[in-house]
Order: structure tokens, then sequence, then C-alpha cells
């Protein structure tokens, strides 16, 4: 099915082509790209080194099903098992974030034999069914209930709402260390270690839903490292194939023992799996946790002090690393379309009234510089 506005409401920038922080339109308009389509593009667009993964995996190797070993899945499965936090080493690998979710919820539940998940209020986990029952937007839910039940949504950041929620009847608990969509909101490391001591106390599965927040976006690999927790199965997906369809669901031991029959047909594809695998390897050796936090920390200082020495209509600036929410006193949508059109600045919003940035990892002082002054341009 097509037609004008199915699925996705088009802007009116036709992207032609991409490179490093930069996104150039057909009629060669150059854009700095600090939405990173929703953090999909860590090393920026088209790096170098995953375009040759995937030029030299396409000539020996397109497809074949996932019941036969491909090298370039194999040795994604132990890069990843290598990274994650903790002892998270069996790996499964789906087409998307929603899958990544959806197999940890059937995980969760076949491991533990119970039905109730406990969710954050303002989450989002996708959107199939499964993970839609675990996103809070009515929005998103109400065309398409009924959706599955068992799901218990208690207020985020509210430790003791959530250790009082959690009970024997728990299968899993499902969180974002920081909220992508729902207006990037920070955990806070105290909540997320009573999560860790809730569901470990209950026997549920602690899941940390790192889709926007991994591979070194807020400063660390994984957010959960900076609060010293490792979680029972970690979803990753956004950029983990810089832009190609990959997720990612990372599973301790007793999780995976017990996961049942799940399965996927373009599961692992090898030249998806060798662009995942490329990405890993320049994440790791560029340092890019290290500059996000740098570079990160060096925006939103900036920010806040043009709020400030202006008096912009800003209440808030937060975030953590290259994960960053400004909450604005007028409409966020208004402010990107004139980002993009009068600035060249592409942004994205987190709600109405959040504009949410999430730059290529690899974005220096200079770009946060520009960025700022567009936002002043545009909030003046």
């Amino acid at each position: 099915m097509t037609g004008e506005g199915f699925v996705f409401s088009e802007k009116p920038i036709e992207i032609e082509s991409g490179a490093g922080a930069t996104l150039t339109a057909a009629d060669g308009t150059e854009y700095l790209d600090f939405g990173a389509s929703y953090a999909c593009t860590p090393l920026g667009h088209s790096p170098p080194a995953v375009v040759d993964a995937i030029s030299e995996q396409a000539e020996d190797l397109l497809y074949v099903q996932g019941s036969y070993p491909v090298a370039a899945r194999t040795a994604l499965q132990e890069q990843l098992a290598d990274v994650g936090p903790g002892d998270l080493s069996k790996v499964w690998l789906p087409n998307s974030g929603t899958e990544a979710n959806e197999a940890a919820l059937k995980f969760a539940r076949s491991a533990t034999g119970r039905e109730k998940v406990v969710v954050a209020k303002r989450a989002f986990h996708g959107r199939t069914l499964g993970a839609l029952s675990l996103t809070w937007k009515d929005e998103y839910r109400d065309p398409f209930g009924p959706l599955p039940h068992g799901v218990e949504f208690v207020p985020y950041g509210d430790a003791e709402a959530l250790a009082d929620a959690v009970d024997d009847e728990t299968a899993a608990v499902f969180l974002e260390p920081i909220q992508g969509e729902g207006g990037v909101h920070p955990a806070g490391d105290s909540y997320l270690q009573t999560a860790r001591e809730a569901t470990e106390a209950a026997g549920a599965a602690l899941v940390l839903d790192e889709i926007q927040t991994g591979l070194g976006r807020t400063g660390t690999m994984w957010a959960c490292q900076s609060a010293g927790v490792v979680p029972d199965v970690l979803t990753a997906a956004k950029g983990v194939a810089s832009g190609l369809p990959l997720g990612v669901t990372l599973c301790a031991d007793w999780i995976a023992e017990g996961a049942g029959n799940h399965g996927s047909t373009f599961a692992g594809n090898p030249v998806v799996a060798a662009a995942a695998g490329a990405t890993l390897t320049e994440i790791e050796a560029q340092s890019v946790p290290e500059n996000a936090a740098r570079v990160g920390e060096y925006l939103r200082t900036e920010l806040r002090a043009a709020v400030d020495a202006d008096d912009l209509p800003v209440r808030e600036v937060r975030g953590e690393g290259l994960m960053i929410g400004i909450e604005v006193k007028r409409g966020s949508m208004r402010v990107l379309r004139d980002l993009a059109l009068s600035e060249q600045v592409l942004a994205l919003p987190a709600g109405r009234s959040v504009v949410r940035l999430l730059p290529p990892l690899t974005v220096d002082e200079g770009d946060a510089d520009s960025v700022v002054a567009s936002l002043v341009e545009v909030l003046s």
C-alpha cells in the first residue's frame, strides 16, 4: 500500500546523500544532522569502514538462513558478548528495536513462567502488539487494542513505587535508563539500582531498553554501566549497524536457557552483521563514548549559558552525553521547523515541548557551537 502520508508524513526536504554529520538535499542544501535519524548513525552518515564491510560481504554472500553459521554473524555475536555489560553473553539478532523488545518480553515470560510486566509511565518500547503493550502513549496504543494484558505502569523515577509493584507474579521490569520518546528524562543511578535489587529479590528479569542510550551515546558504552547495574536482558538497535535494520537482545544464561522457541527469517543477515561488526569496531577504535561524554557536557553547558544570557524560552536542558532534551515554553514542532528551514539544522521532537538532540557521536565542539547559535536565533 502506498500513498501520500501513509505511515510516515514526509518532510519538505528530499535527502540525496550524507557524510559525517552532514546531510545534503537534492537541491544542494547542506544540513547539520543533530537527530541522526533517531540515533541511527553513531559514526555519522556512510562511514567508510562500514561501507567497505557491507560491500565486501555483499560480494561474498547476501543471505542464507540463520541455521547455517556465517563468519560475519558469528564474529558479531562474539563482539556483542565482549562489549555487553557483565555476563550477558547470549545474543539474539532480530531486525529492529521493536523486535528486540518483543523477544525480551517473550524470553522473560518463558524463563520465569510468569505473566506480569512492570513498565514506567512515558515509556516507549516499540509498536508491534507485544512491545506496544509496554508503551505508554494512548495515541500509539488506542487504535490497536485490545493489547496483551498483564502490564502495570508505574511513575518513572519513583523507586518506592517500582519496588512495591514487583512481586512474585512479576516476569520482568522493562526500563529505559533515559527515556527518549518520553522527553529525555534520566532515571538516575539509584532508581536503576532499586530496579536491580527488586527484580533479584522477586526472581524476575530486569530488562533495560538501551535502543537509544546504548553504543556510547550517554558517555559509556551502555548507560547502565554508569549506575553499576547489569540487567538480565539488554536490548539495542538504532545505530548498531549504522542505520541498517538490526536489533540486539543480549541475555543472561538463565534467560537464554528458558527462552523457549523463537525465530525470525532474516535475523542476523550477513550483510547487516558485517555492517554492525564494523560499526562496533569503529566505536571502540575512535573512543566514541569518550567523545560523546566530552562534547555532550560541552553542549549542555553552552546551551544552559545561552538560555541564561539571552533569556530564552526554555524550561530545562537535560540529558547525558549526546542524548539531550531541551524543554521549550512553546511548541517543539515550530522550533524544529524553523531550525531546519531557516538554520539548516535537523533535530527531533520528544513530545510537544521537547527538542531532542541525538547527533552522530563523532561531532565536535565546533558542531555544538553551530547548534547553540542556531537555537539562540530560532528561540529569540
